[in-house]
């Protein structure tokens, strides 16, 4: 995995849920750096995300420490000042300014932050800056997860290799909009500040945006990018020939992340791609791709290897969109189930073709010429399991 020049890591074993485990994790960049974020849209937000809010109207960041076990949400003014004071902790560790220092958080909601664990969690963390790597991070911010989630990718600014590398957290309520998600995009790119903040709304909105396990929508989700320059390439703005570049290796980047959080669903065993076309509008597209990939008598029957396809035609339904009722083609992969609304009587082989680890379900309404497509993965009973006996 390439780093890119300028940033260091840290981590420790803080003891804020877990035992034997470090859960404390610190990204700084040597430089002050160019920064972009985009935060969950739920209404009820973790006091690092409303800090993160403020805190990112200035375009600068340098330093993120993470922790999991307890997401510091619904904790009240109390949580707000906790945060506050873990920002200002780290950053005089530092040297750097708090108001650069950006403060994120995972794990169960409504449980006050033990302060007297996190700090002496973050006393050892700024010693020890250079010693880890951003997998280390990647594993430390972990909750339900099953493996560190991490990429990279590399390219030629103007004759200058410029490194982006990223990782994230999520398995569980995940949902458009975001997910329980904690994502960290590292770039040693020089890059204006309004050009960053626009390539990572589009690159979210086509990626984590497009990814759904449960239909749940988390209080902590945040996507921070840093870009600190170090690579020494002439500063990027959205009018650079190069800038179409850094996009794509960015939206790669978050898309391969997004596949990888489907993959490790909380008790997933198979990826499905929801493709809808043939929409009036994309907002008609989305909103049917997403109702279907929600739905757990869908999510249940492709668990079981049963193409139910009478689920997704009724998910279609009360997805909320104009569609011709009597139009809609179905096709798993590459073999049609439903033609005009009805059967093709294929079930049984649709249903051996369910029996694959990943999995296409194309949907054409025939009503428009628009589309989109959500990712997605089956409901099993570890799912259920998992999340019962998450707070305990």
């Amino acid at each position: 995995m390439k780093t890119p020049k300028g940033f260091r890591f840290s981590v420790v074993e803080g003891g804020i849920k877990y035992s034997g485990r470090k859960d404390m994790g610190l990204i700084v960049s040597d430089v002050e750096a160019t920064a972009a974020g985009v935060f969950t849209r739920n209404r009820v937000k973790a006091a690092p995300v409303q800090l993160g809010i403020k805190r990112i109207r200035s375009g600068k960041a340098q330093a993120i420490i993470v922790n999991s076990g307890n997401a510091n949400a619904c904790t009240g003014e109390q949580g707000i000042n906790d945060a506050i004071e873990m920002s200002k902790m780290a950053a005089n560790q530092l040297g750097i300014k708090p108001s650069r220092t950006f403060v994120c958080s995972t794990g169960v909601i409504g449980t006050p932050m033990p302060m007297n664990k996190v700090k002496k969690g973050i006393k050892s963390l700024a010693p020890d800056l250079g010693k880890y790597s951003l997998d280390d991070v990647a594993k430390a911010m972990m909750t339900t997860d099953t493996f560190a989630k991490l990429t990279s990718r590399q390219i030629d600014i103007s004759g200058i290799k410029v490194t982006i590398t990223a990782c994230v957290k999520g398995a569980g309520m995940i949902c458009p909009n975001m997910a329980t998600m904690l994502c960290f995009i590292l770039t040693d790119a020089a890059i204006e500040q309004k050009a960053l903040k626009s390539a990572l709304k589009e690159t979210v909105d086509s990626s984590f945006n497009c990814i759904t396990i449960d239909g749940d929508m988390s209080t902590n989700d945040t996507v921070l990018a840093l870009a600190n320059g170090v690579a020494g390439n002439r500063t990027l703005t959205s009018t650079s020939i190069d800038f179409k570049k850094f996009k794509k290796a960015l939206n790669d980047i978050c898309l391969d992340l997004a596949e990888m959080i489907v993959s490790d669903g909380e008790g997933a065993t198979k990826v499905i791609e929801i493709e809808v076309k043939g929409a009036k509008t994309v907002s008609d597209a989305k909103k049917a791709a997403k109702t279907v990939a929600n739905s757990p008598l869908v999510k249940t029957a492709l668990y079981g290897n049963d193409a139910n396809w009478g689920r997704i035609m009724a998910a279609i339904g009360y997805s909320g969109i104009s569609f011709n009722v009597h139009k809609v083609d179905i096709f798993l992969d590459n073999l049609q189930i439903v033609k005009n609304s009805t059967t093709t009587a294929k079930d049984k082989t649709a249903n051996r073709l369910l029996k694959k680890k990943n999995i296409k379900i194309l949907i054409n309404l025939h009503s428009g010429h628009n589309s989109s497509r959500v990712l997605t993965c089956d409901l099993t009973e570890e799912y259920i399991k998992i999340n019962a006996e998450y707070k305990t």
